[in-house]
């Protein structure tokens, strides 16, 4: 018997758990594009990002390696929940009736719930060896502002949390978790800072967003000398952390006897995404495999489906530098859907670029869909997925369909990066027909595209 027909979950064990990130950057036809100064427009060097980051991240942010290696403290604490588990989704494939084999990646184990933790032990590892006392930052549905106040917690630092206005009130609980953790939290725009104080200015009753988050936690840190600013997406240092959800995955991809036809992720900033694909897309580049590799976002925050590839400022008042990466320009922002993880201006640029150069896929879904898949899926397999992961929950339905349409077995990986516990007012929402679909105008794009910074690229 084939081990495909004999395994449902496929789990390793704690000597399993990688001793080195990947780091696609090697493997890249081209190298990325640089990264600039907000101020000068030229190429940035350490000097200019050590007042936010350690100098060991600054380090892995450039770094051209293959692999760089885990530090057995951080190894340690993965220990409280890698290797996480691989599911065969055999109830799924039966209520949809198809021939595909259907796999999914279960971060949600993690002790915050989602794939988060991945980077936030290490950013708190290499801060606190640096001698920082507090880390700020902002959240979006709250799973990365609980995720590095745990980290923080257990590395013995402060932690700062600037939580988008519209999730702190959707999503109390979430915050209550941040609080628990001993983190600090504020909506934002808060008065705390001034980025926020310019934004509540104009706009007294503004939902936020992550752009404006990210101002206030960059200012914090900036204007504090005993704080660093810690991003839970979008860096290449954070991608190359969470690649050991995909290390893992080829590993129990190889237990189970199969490889993907199609590999898929949700995409807001990036990580969760690039930590499943990334070594998917190192051994695609490197022993030309035909997988398909998809990225799921929101037709309502539609980054990398109908934005531009340009240089942009990764937050909303232009604190941060200027990155190359797909952006709907920095002064957009989304309207309040519950999928507040995905409701970014911007994507990674290293998803970015692989997206430009046809490497990776991009597609979009309205979030009624969305929940509509994410029912199924509890249905049939018993977890109530968050409805950032649910994007990619709808991408696989849509892939299985296919194949039993054209009546041929396909082999569907998705990442569900994490429950949705904490997410049942959008459950309540869509259940009772209260969740509305929302497509991003055209002309709110354009206009907002204007706003993009002229950018002259050092030779």
């Amino acid at each position: 018997m084939p081990a495909s027909d004999a395994l449902t979950k496929i789990v390793l064990n704690e000597d399993d758990i990688p001793t080195h990130w990947y780091n696609v950057v090697s493997d890249l036809p081209k190298p990325p594009a640089p990264v600039l100064h907000p101020g000068t427009g030229q190429p940035v060097g350490p000097a200019d990002l050590a007042p936010l980051f350690p100098m060991a991240l600054i380090g892995q942010e450039v770094s051209q390696d293959r692999t760089i290696e885990i530090p057995d403290e951080v190894r340690d604490v993965y220990r409280l929940w890698r290797p996480t588990p691989l599911f065969r989704a055999r109830r799924l494939e039966k209520v949809l009736d198809t021939p595909a084999h259907i796999y999914y990646k279960y971060e949600g184990v993690s002790p915050a719930g989602s794939h988060k933790p991945n980077t936030a032990v290490a950013q708190a590892y290499y801060n606190k060896a640096e001698g920082i006392r507090r880390l700020t930052t902002e959240t979006g549905a709250g799973q990365w502002g609980s995720a590095l106040a745990f980290a923080c917690t257990l590395f013995g630092l402060e932690c700062t949390v600037y939580m988008v206005r519209a999730s702190y009130e959707q999503k109390p609980y979430r915050r209550s978790m941040i609080q628990t953790y001993g983190a600090e939290v504020f909506a934002s725009p808060s008065n705390r800072t001034n980025s926020g104080q310019k934004v509540l200015g104009e706009h007294p009753d503004s939902p936020g967003s992550l752009g404006i988050a990210i101002s206030e936690a960059v200012e914090d840190a900036a204007t504090h000398e005993d704080a660093h600013y810690s991003l839970g997406s979008v860096l290449n240092h954070v991608l190359l952390h969470q690649t050991v959800i995909g290390q893992e995955t080829l590993k129990q991809m190889e237990l189970a006897g199969e490889y993907p036809d199609v590999v898929i992720g949700c995409v807001g900033g990036g990580s969760n995404f690039a930590g499943l694909a990334f070594p998917f897309v190192g051994e695609k580049l490197r022993q030309g495999r035909k997988t398909r590799i998809l990225a799921v976002e929101p037709e309502a925050c539609p980054t990398l489906t109908r934005g531009s590839y340009a240089y942009d400022f990764g937050d909303t008042v232009g604190l941060t530098p200027l990155v190359k990466m797909h952006t709907l320009g920095h002064g957009f922002v989304p309207p309040s859907i519950h999928a507040g993880g995905l409701r970014y201006h911007g994507a990674a640029p290293l998803l970015s670029q692989l997206v430009d150069e046809s490497i990776i896929e991009a597609t979009a879904y309205a979030q009624n869909s969305v929940f509509e898949a994410a029912v199924q899926f509890a249905r049939s397999e018993g977890i109530v997925p968050a409805p950032e992961s649910s994007h990619a929950i709808r991408a696989t339905l849509d892939e299985a369909l296919r194949a039993r349409q054209a009546g041929e077995r396909r082999v569907i990986l998705f990442n569900l990066s994490g429950h949705g516990h904490f997410d049942m007012g959008a459950y309540d929402a869509y259940l009772s027909g209260a969740l509305q679909d929302y497509a991003y105008p055209a002309e709110a794009i354009q206009a907002a595209l204007t706003e993009l910074p002229q950018v002259a690229v050092p030779a």
